[in-house]
Order: C-alpha cells, then sequence, then structure tokens
C-alpha cells in the first residue's frame, strides 16, 4: 500500500490509505481539532489495551480496518512520536466515536503513553497522526509536617504529595532513617511540583528542608555546582551524602539487634549475635552500603549466600542470608554506593527471609546502628557564599 507522509511539527504526519480523497490537497493542520473537540461532540469510549493483544487486532476491536491498523504500523517511529513496538499493555486508550451517522463510525483513537505524553490516531478519512503532551504547570510549595501516626498518612493530611515522601528520603538518606521515625518528629520543605489535570506527577526539585528531632535541626540546601556531583548541602557546606547509607535495604522491622549474649533462634544456644537482622520480604532488593570492592560472594555456612565488601582500610561490611546475588557481584567487583548486591533471602540457618546485616571496623565487629558515616567532599570554597545566601533567603520563608 502506497503511502505518502506530510511532517508537521516533527510529530505528525498523514497517510494515503485509498481513501477518497487526495492526501496533498488536505492540510495536515486541518486534520487536527483542538483535544476539546473530542469530547465536546464524539462520543468517547475508554479502555485498556490487554495482555498479550497486537497494535493491528486492537485497533480492529475499536473499529478500525485492518488495511487502516496496518497502514499505521508501516510508518517509520523516526517519522512520529509513536513506535507501534512499544505499543504496551495496561496503557489507557479513548476511542472516539460520531454521534450523527446512522452508523457509528471511529474518528480518533488516543493512545496514552504516560499521564502527559499520547499518540492520536485519526481514522476517518485522510489517515493521520501526531503526538499531544498535556499541559504541565510548575508551582513552588510549602510543606510543614509533624508526625503523629505515619510519614505518609501525615504527609497526605497536611495537603501535601506523596511524592515529597520518596525525595525527602533520597536527600536524607545518610542522616535519617525513615524506618525509626518518632511521633513528634517534624519535616519541612520548599519544594516545586509537576502539575497535569490536577494531579502532581513530579516533585521537581526539593530546594530547601529542615528536619527537626527534639531541638536538632537538619537542614538541606540545593546547590548545584554543575560538576554532575552532590547538590545537597547543610548549612556549614558539609555534602549531605555520606560516604555509608543509613541502612542497606528497605525494611519492615529490625527483628534480632547487635547482641554478644544472644538465644540463637534455630540451636537455642547463647551465643554473639554482631550484626543486624532486617526483617523484609524474600527477593527485597539488598544494596552496598557504599563504594568498595566485593572481597567474597558465596556461601558461608549458616549465614548462607553472603556477599562481604571492603570499602576502605578500616570498614568492611557483609550482607547474609541471601536468595540470590546481584548482576555481576563476585570476588573483585567495584560496586558503588547504593547498588543492589543481591536479594533478601532465608539461606543457611534461618527461620524466614532476613537480612543480617555486619559492620566490621578495623577487623572487629561494631553495631550497624551505631556506624558514625564521615561527610563526602564539602561544597566548593566559592559556592559557600552563595549557600549561606540561599540558607538566610529559603530560613525566612519558612518563617
Amino acid at each position: 500500500m502506497k503511502r505518502l507522509l506530510v511532517p508537521i511539527l516533527a510529530a505528525a504526519c498523514i497517510i494515503s490509505c485509498n481513501h477518497n480523497h487526495t492526501d496533498s490537497e488536505t492540510p495536515i493542520r486541518d486534520s487536527i481539532p483542538p483535544m476539546g473537540f473530542l469530547t465536546d461532540t464524539l462520543e468517547k469510549v475508554s479502555t485498556k489495551v490487554g495482555s498479550g493483544v497486537t497494535f493491528i487486532n486492537f485497533m480492529k476491536s475499536l473499529g478500525m480496518d485492518y488495511s487502516d491498523a496496518h497502514s499505521f504500523t508501516q510508518i517509520k517511529h523516526s517519522d512520529t512520536l509513536f513506535d507501534v513496538h512499544k505499543f504496551r499493555a495496561g496503557n489507557k486508550v479513548d476511542a472516539y466515536y460520531s454521534r450523527d451517522s446512522l452508523e457509528r463510525r471511529l474518528e480518533y483513537i488516543v493512545y496514552q503513553h504516560n499521564k502527559i505524553h499520547s499518540t492520536i490516531f485519526k481514522c476517518a478519512d485522510s489517515l493521520a497522526i501526531w503526538g499531544y503532551d498535556k499541559p504541565v504547570t510548575v508551582e513552588t510549595k510549602h510543606s510543614d509536617v509533624t508526625i503523629r501516626t505515619s510519614l505518609w498518612n501525615d504527609m497526605i493530611d497536611a495537603g501535601a504529595s506523596p511524592l515529597l515522601i520518596l525525595e525527602l528520603a533520597d536527600i536524607y538518606a545518610w542522616t535519617v532513617d525513615f524506618f525509626g521515625l518518632q511521633e513528634g518528629d517534624r519535616f519541612r520543605a520548599i519544594y516545586k511540583q509537576s502539575v497535569c489535570d490536577n494531579e502532581t506527577i513530579a516533585i521537581s526539585n526539593v530546594e530547601f528542608a529542615i528536619f527537626t528531632r527534639d531541638t536538632t535541626n537538619l537542614y538541606a540546601i540545593y546547590l548545584n555546582q554543575g560538576d554532575r556531583g552532590n547538590c545537597y548541602w547543610n548549612e556549614k557546606g558539609e555534602s549531605m551524602r555520606k560516604a555509608f547509607l543509613k541502612a542497606p535495604l528497605k525494611f519492615n522491622r529490625i527483628s534480632s539487634g547487635f547482641s554478644y549474649h544472644r538465644r540463637h533462634p534455630v540451636h537455642g544456644t547463647v551465643r554473639p549475635h554482631t550484626g543486624v537482622d532486617y526483617a523484609a520480604p524474600m527477593g527485597t532488593p539488598v544494596m552496598a552500603l557504599g563504594d568498595g570492592t566485593v572481597i567474597s560472594a558465596s556461601y558461608a555456612g549458616g549465614g548462607g549466600k553472603t556477599v562481604k565488601i571492603r570499602h576502605n582500610s578500616i570498614y568492611t561490611t557483609g550482607y547474609l542470608h541471601l536468595s540470590k546475588y546481584g548482576k555481576g557481584i563476585k570476588a573483585g567487583a567495584r560496586v558503588h554506593q547504593g547498588q543492589i548486591i543481591g536479594y533478601v533471602g532465608s539461606t543457611g540457618t534461618s527461620t524466614g527471609p532476613h537480612l543480617d546485616f555486619r559492620v566490621w571496623k578495623n577487623g572487629s565487629p561494631i553495631n550497624p546502628l551505631k556506624l558514625e558515616s564521615p561527610s563526602a567532599e564539602p561544597i566548593k570554597a566559592e559556592n559557600k557564599a552563595a549557600l549561606d545566601s540561599l540558607f538566610k533567603l529559603n530560613m525566612n520563608l519558612l518563617k
């Protein structure tokens, strides 16, 4: 089938499909109605792409001719914003039909790639396809949340997006244990959020934040030095990024602490437990606490599948009872902070899925919960004055 592509805005084309018209005489711009036109004048039917359904069969189920559906598959995705190979099950689709004809006729199909971007197929008369992005606005917001029940619920009750929790958790990953928050802990933040259709779809950037516990304030100030490095600093210019994460995984609870006199849950004998057990579901990703070199990734008797990482001349960490190792994890491999080195399991001597996490300092075991993590590189001297100005400005905004 011969087709003719006439580009517009680098994102739309019109296709010659043996309809009763001359494509070259039909301006492509006239084929693109305002989005409001679809809802105001046509019957709308919403559905989702089913699992295992091909593009052509799905389009046919909505009323498109096979030949027309096939024509859309012949468009090179470099010509438009649509690639038939990225047609995904579960994505929302809106079909629009004529209301004033004796026989209902398919006019347009809107395939939603995500909450912002869609591809529109014009199905009647001349076939056309183009991309459409919903308007997105960026708002500056202030949030002040005091923990009463849980950070998630309290954040929602305060009118803030739960997405802010993820950003704060990332910023404070090295200084605040988000699984050990206490009633009365307080978060204040100035941030930018992206809004589409009255829904917050992303936190664009956290400009400033304060975490308060009792009389202690932990400040986080955003300043990008343009070196692709850390962007968050405290009021002293120290990096918010530490040498180690606060915890190597997202866990449900601490099921057993560091002790030299713990009764073993399997053997029943009293013996040292020089680590912390984090109860977590089977398969939970386990992350390297910091940069380092894997010194072993092997089965270690009662510890089951175990990974040991040497971070420097002082600190070594161990991850026990793993169900499997992360990709490329073997002795000698270099790992980066936050890299997945394994998954929670119950190998070895274990009563259920958990991570037995251990830390050694100068070869001697220490309590991981009392590990003091040194700061990374401080802010550049030439940027300290700008950081001071941002700190004062944002403190005044939160008063």
